[in-house]
């Protein structure tokens, strides 16, 4: 089957990504029944939740990674599987939790794999593949990391070389999973400021499983809250993060505050009292 190009989003029947009553297991074990999500355009969504909760299993169906027993995602306007490996990695970019470079690789020849999906049999590379290739490592702060091996890099590095492979590869909606992880404070900010920039220039669509809590809720427009493979709520931040909403979904006794830097919503855990039990 051959798609040239995206329809236009006015002529699309909703959102560009979206998933219809997911049945998703590995083997025997289910992670979710009769899950659907609707990803808004121009969003940036967070989807937070406990450890275990079908976070990263959902956004793996969502990039076609994990085959549906049951359901279907819809890519603009058609069922994911229908797409051509290549056709689906030019309109969706994925970051998962854990990626292996190639043995000797360079930064700059890794990110430059994200050109892979342009490619075409008459169109090798081009002065437009040096260009996304400079700007993402830009982007991510990797530039003066271009010329080393990626096995040399500490793992805060190599997080954001990939992040800026993803970034190369220039779909309008990109899929991060913990993007965050290994970093320090600094970059963890350095990161989730990009993703909100490409957000609000309208570059990209981004959806990001954050563990996180309060980070997801200053930086997101639309908060997804998981629990046991199912949609507790969704919304902005504003409106659903509340103590009801934090217990249900982690057991965990709060109260919410204002940030004092955003004016979000910030999660204050209850206190411990002396015995070890937490006040409330």
């Amino acid at each position: 089957m051959k798609i040239e190009n995206p329809p236009a989003a006015d002529a699309l029947p909703g959102n560009r990504l979206r998933a219809h009553n997911l049945s998703l297991r590995y083997g025997e074990r289910v992670v979710a029944e009769n899950l659907s999500i609707d990803i808004p355009d121009g969003s940036l969504t967070m989807i937070v939740g406990p450890n275990a909760c079908g976070k990263s299993t959902l956004l793996r169906a969502l990039a076609r990674l994990l085959p549906p027993e049951r359901g279907s995602v819809v890519l603009d306007g058609e069922d994911i599987a229908k797409y051509p490996s290549k056709e689906v990695a030019r309109r969706l970019g994925l970051l998962p939790q854990t990626s292996i470079a190639p043995d000797g690789i360079t930064v700059a020849d890794l990110v430059a794999r994200g050109r892979f999906p342009h490619q075409k049999f008459l169109r090798q590379w081009s002065a437009d593949d040096d260009v996304a290739v400079t700007n993402a490592l830009e982007r991510t702060n990797t530039g003066d990391l271009a010329t080393r091996y990626v096995d040399e890099l500490s793992g805060g590095q190599r997080q954001r070389v990939w992040l800026a492979m993803a970034l190369a590869q220039e779909t309008p909606l990109l899929l991060l999973d913990e993007p965050t992880t290994y970093l320090d404070i600094t970059h963890q900010v350095e990161v989730l400021d990009l993703c909100a920039e490409l957000q609000e220039s309208g570059e990209r669509t981004i959806v990001v499983v954050l563990h996180e809590l309060n980070l997801a809720a200053r930086y997101a427009t639309h908060l997804i809250a998981m629990r046991d493979g199912s949609v507790v709520a969704g919304g902005s931040p504003k409106e659903i993060v509340t103590p009801e909403l934090i217990e249900k979904v982690y057991q965990l006794p709060c109260s919410i505050i204002d940030d004092p830097e955003t004016g979000t919503p910030l999660v204050i855990p209850a206190a411990r009292n002396r015995t070890g039990a937490r006040c409330t």
